[in-house]
């Protein structure tokens, strides 16, 4: 989609490749399991920081900043899996709120010792994508979300905003946001804010 990703030294910014085959659950359901892998890291290497995840893949602390985000992109067989975990520093100026987990009042280690951590959280979660299947992803991704009902902002890809509360997903990984009238609208693909 055309989007940057802007870092500086000493954060973590790294790419994985998931070949995937026709015995998989669907490849956009990775994007769940790359949220648990870093959502697992970050309360490894940060344990006394309270993290959320925000649909379908960005870390955040308690008070809504983003430290953590991940780009996905399917080539063939292969999915590549970009994350990036702001540790020391976060970029300033943004439209949105950003910080790092040293802000948060962390601790990280190196970015090295960070990618070994991921790596390992990656693999048990893809056995667990594999063996389990998208239900059990789901389930355990939504135990680490921000709760049903908070207050959400969507902004579609044609560039309509819909307001509305969190209200689960639905069995693909769809967010289901409750709108005003209590209509319940599945968004497949948006930015997501929380309010």
């Amino acid at each position: 989609m055309g989007r940057r990703w802007e870092t500086a030294d000493g954060n973590l910014f790294a790419s994985t490749i998931v070949r995937v085959s026709s015995k998989d659950p669907p490849a956009a359901s990775l994007a769940f399991v790359a949220a648990l892998a870093a959502y697992d890291t970050a309360q490894k290497i940060a344990p006394e920081a309270v993290i959320q995840i925000k649909w379908p893949n960005d870390l955040l602390t308690a008070d809504g900043a983003k430290f953590c985000g991940m780009l996905l992109e399917r080539s063939g067989d292969a999915v590549i899996i970009g994350i990036g975990i702001n540790l020391f520093t976060h970029p300033p100026g943004l439209e949105r709120a950003v910080t790092d987990l040293r802000t948060a009042g962390a601790h990280p280690p190196h970015a090295q010792a960070v990618v070994e951590i991921l790596g390992e959280a990656m693999h048990r979660w893809l056995q667990r994508w594999r063996n389990g299947g998208v239900a059990a992803i789901l389930k355990d991704w939504q135990e680490r979300a921000h709760p049903p009902g908070t207050a959400l902002i969507v902004n579609l890809p044609g560039g309509d905003t819909l307001k509305g509360e969190y209200a689960g997903l639905d069995e693909d990984g769809a967010l289901q946001l409750r709108l005003a009238n209590g209509e319940i609208h599945a968004i497949h693909a948006a930015d997501v804010f929380l309010i």
